[in-house]
């Protein structure tokens, strides 16, 4: 636990502030540190090192990386102090308006990067395996649709569920961060001669949809793609019009490290519980959440249904 003393004497040094302004708003790896401070990784994992043993900082592993974030103090004179000398700090360190900018930067890198393994497999992602991605656990969630609805597909990309949506909705809105899997899914529906489905590119954290515009939401295999799963699920209640639903189709929390680089993975799935706080965080009521699909190959992932209604 950062004491007071503690939080001051390490905060003397002006990198280490910089670095915990970095990582007040967002996880960030030794190597993206490195790009930001242009300091070499031995002293960057030096101010950690500090940092975490005064208890300001914490790291998780995702794939080869370790990602660092700020620590919430737990006493209130500790986190007071913190919070204190963030904002001062904000204001004195010459380079922290650069800092930022570089931190958004590196951001944008890390979703260029994702983005372009799906631009890579456009027009022909259905043809080779997707893990979670099942018949099975698809049908599970359409039982819960009803008729006549306005219904967003975030993270469509080629558009395979948003067509098969549009048999029954009044309209579906598609949304995918990659332009090329936009492109197929448009002809896609040219092909068919599906008139009612709107193709969007745009982010699932900042939504090419208006407020309260839609009626259901569906995240079909696409929230562990998210930066910021979190956010996206609160995007999901802004474009929800009051009493609509979130539908979430997902892989359950699973070792495969290898996704994040065969399939652009950012998150190994979730646990029921964590989609549950998320999405009553997001402002979601009567929520349920459970696995629906267990895979008979080794790795056998499991497939997870989430559904909740937006809140009047």
């Amino acid at each position: 636990m950062p004491s007071i003393v503690k939080i001051l004497r390490v905060a003397a040094d002006p990198t280490r502030l910089r670095i915990l302004l970095l990582l007040k708003g967002e996880e960030l790896s030794v190597a993206e540190l490195q790009e930001i401070l242009s300091m070499g990784q031995s002293t960057i994992s030096t101010h950690l090192s500090q940092l975490k043993q005064a208890g300001l900082v914490e790291d998780r592993r995702t794939g080869k990386n370790n990602l660092y974030r700020l620590t919430n103090p737990d006493t209130q004179g500790a986190n007071t102090v913190l919070t204190g000398l963030l904002a001062e700090a904000e204001q004195e360190i010459p380079e922290s308006v650069s800092d930022q900018a570089a931190r958004r930067r590196v951001l944008r890198k890390r979703q260029d990067k994702m983005r372009a393994f799906f631009d890579s497999v456009a027009g022909r992602l259905g043809r080779n395996y997707v893990p979670g991605k099942s018949w099975k656990s698809l049908a599970e969630a359409l039982l819960r649709l009803l008729p006549a609805l306005t219904i967003a597909d975030l993270g469509a990309g080629e558009g395979s569920f948003a067509l098969l949506l549009s048999q029954r909705a009044v309209r579906v809105i598609a949304v995918d961060s990659s332009a090329k899997m936009i492109e197929v899914g448009r002809e896609e529906a040219r092909r068919n001669n599906v008139a009612n489905v709107d193709f969007r590119l745009g982010d699932m954290e900042e939504l090419p949809i208006a407020d309260r515009e839609v009626d259901l939401v569906f995240f079909s295999q696409s929230l562990h793609h998210a930066l910021h799963p979190a956010r996206a699920l609160e995007e999901a209640a802004r474009i929800l019009v009051p009493g609509g639903r979130v539908v979430i189709l997902d892989l359950a929390r699973h070792r495969f490290e290898e996704a994040r680089d065969l399939y652009a993975d950012e998150w190994l799935g979730f646990t029921e519980a964590e989609l549950e706080a998320m999405l009553q965080k997001a402002g979601f009521i009567s929520i349920e959440a459970t696995i629906v699909d267990k895979e008979s190959e080794p790795l056998q992932f499991q497939t997870l249904l989430a559904v909740a209604t937006k809140l009047q």
